[in-house]
């Protein structure tokens, strides 16, 4: 009898050895994320908010460097079966991770058992996350480019409609008529970083979108096939009038191309949705004029915007992979971070779970929800290895797009030298 009574009084204490402060203690969550600046602290604070709201689960949380060399270390270290259990990925990056064996595919199963579906998301936000019909990675946003806007400047050209929304700027003739019409008295009707082959990439993409041009054919093997590659020099042809007719200034760098707006010397301003706290802040102290944002308008056949989307993956950690409850846990917590987007849209994304972006409480999120339109007809970069962030698709942009843009380079000419670079690439 004293041997049980023994046995149980051991037992209890074992017991309350894994208790913390009291309560049970909780399973850790490895989290990487590339996320500097505002969206750093935003997902920091998400993050504090899980880890004070979980009662069985905790994140312990790691920033890391953005781009090139996130990816790469997620790479190296899923090579050797280490890692964390979830990060942040850029959708754009998934055909790149999965032919290095980088990422786990996430079942069907998987999804519906963590309370997911496909149907609460934007079909082309859902797909970019898909390599060959399998999911490889939860959206947790949309960010793409806009029109950023002075409200006053719009107003005074005729331009602002009774809804406090630009009107008159779809089709090619309207969009210069209008940015003629505001180019003047030292002001520009537009400003953008005419120096940076991203945000130069992702105008020249929105735009042979809507003109119904293909960048890369379906079997990721051909760069401007057909009349796809005439549609690229034609959309840079237009770009680059926007700086022949000092519309918009040449060799801008990304700096200056928002200080002109945000000075008051440029009417429109096109760059992502992540310079809208840099607008939201100034304005909060009194250092900006009336201003507002909508989805870029359509020069061409239809709307289409470039997007990317941040999203959440599991690497593949080979000889080591994440077991099955650990996988559960870990798309509990994607789920968690969806339902709670809403704080993350903060930093001007939109959400990529449709029932927080449908929710009242983002329709009186501005302006975002002025350009949540854009999340039906966003186009995400091609399906390839080639493409995404920091890859030779924006390699190709900042070497043939923005010389182009900025008259060093006949249209044509660039078209053609963009299609021999990346199609001599493909594997």
């Amino acid at each position: 009898m004293i041997r049980k009574i023994l046995n149980v009084a051991l037992l209890t204490t074992a017991l309350v050895g894994v208790t913390v402060g009291g309560a049970l203690a909780k399973d850790t969550i490895v989290w990487w994320d590339f996320l500097g600046g505002g969206d750093g602290v935003r997902m920091k604070a998400l993050i504090d908010q899980f880890n004070k709201e979980s009662t069985d689960l905790e994140i312990q949380a790691t920033t890391l460097e953005w781009g090139t060399p996130f990816y790469t270390k997620v790479q190296t270290s899923a090579a050797v079966g280490e890692g964390p259990d979830i990060m942040t990925y850029h959708e754009s990056r998934i055909p790149l991770g999965v032919s290095t064996g980088s990422l786990s595919e996430i079942t069907p199963d998987e999804i519906k058992a963590a309370g997911l579906d496909a149907a609460n998301y934007s079909p082309s936000n859902w797909a970019a996350a898909q390599v060959d019909g399998k999911q490889y990675a939860i959206p947790l946003d949309i960010h793409s480019i806009i029109l950023y806007y002075n409200k006053d400047l719009l107003k005074a050209a005729g331009l602002l409609g009774d809804d406090g929304k630009p009107k008159g700027l779809d089709g090619v003739a309207n969009w210069d008529a209008a940015l003629q019409k505001l180019t003047a008295n030292g002001v520009y009707g537009l400003s953008t970083a005419t120096a940076d082959g991203g945000t130069m990439w992702r105008i020249f993409y929105s735009l042979l979108n809507q003109d119904d041009g293909k960048f890369l054919s379906d079997d990721g093997k051909t760069f401007l096939e057909g009349d796809s590659q005439q549609k690229a020099a034609d959309v840079l042809t237009e770009m680059n009038k926007w700086v022949k007719s000092g519309w918009t200034p040449a060799k801008t760098e990304y700096p200056a191309s928002i200080a002109l707006f945000t000075s008051g010397k440029a009417a429109f301003h096109i760059n992502g949705v992540w310079e809208v706290p840099t607008m939201v802040d100034l304005k909060a102290k009194g250092q900006l004029f009336d201003w507002g944002a909508i989805q870029i308008p359509v020069l061409y056949n239809h709307a289409a915007t470039w997007a990317d989307s941040h999203a959440f993956a599991m690497p593949n950690r080979v000889g080591k992979e994440l077991t099955a409850d650990k996988r559960k846990e870990v798309l509990s917590v994607i789920k968690w971070f969806n339902e709670h987007s809403l704080a993350w849209a903060g930093g001007g994304h939109l959400p990529a779970y449709s029932p927080v972006r449908n929710s009242d409480e983002f329709k009186n999120l501005k302006p975002n929800s002025d350009y949540a339109s854009l999340a039906e007809s966003a186009v995400f970069d091609p399906v390839s290895t080639l493409a995404g962030v920091a890859s030779p698709v924006y390699d190709a942009a900042g070497n043939y797009v923005m010389p182009a843009v900025n008259g060093e380079i006949e249209a044509a000419d660039a078209a053609q030298q963009m299609k021999d670079d990346l199609q001599g690439q493909v594997q």
